[in-house]
């Protein structure tokens, strides 16, 4: 992890990535209502796969505290719209191919894959949460991401 890799209270990196839908997304048009970044190594992979359905079946939840839920891996944007009409995801895959985004939130692998990885912005573009994993085995349920949400 580089030195310079987001904590809870730093400013969050912006960013501008390609997107679900055929918009580019920049976290800063997110400004005013929280973010949850979800770094994740791979479309389709049975972790992966497990991990969103699992935000998009609690996105109730994230909606009703205004929360944003963004996916992003290394993947292009032909197989986030794969991975995501498979599945009928409602928040958008953003393809961070160079993996810049990636490694600006320190979340880069030894082997160059994102690992597993949330991060949650605040309204005024504070990190207030973050976990990295170490193995990619697990995720952070929907009802710890609530709870940090709520917190804020």
């Amino acid at each position: 992890m580089s030195t310079s890799a987001p904590k809870v209270g730093s400013v969050a990196p912006d960013f501008v990535l390609s997107s679900t839908g055929g918009q580019n997304v920049r976290l800063s048009d997110y400004k005013g209502q929280p973010v949850v970044l979800v770094f994740y190594p791979g479309d389709d992979s049975p972790v992966c796969t497990k991990q969103l359905n699992s935000y998009n079946d609690g996105l109730e939840q994230f909606n009703a505290l205004r929360a944003q839920v963004i996916g992003i891996s290394a993947q292009d944007i032909s197989s986030h719209e794969a991975f995501s009409t498979k599945y009928g995801f409602q928040f958008p895959l953003l393809a961070d191919v160079d993996k810049a985004v990636a490694g600006a939130y320190g979340v880069l692998g030894p082997l160059g894959f994102p690992r597993r990885s949330i991060f949650i912005v605040d309204a005024a573009g504070i990190v207030r949460y973050v976990h990295r994993a170490k193995a990619g085995l697990t995720y952070r349920p929907v009802a710890e991401l609530i709870d940090a949400l709520e917190a804020l």
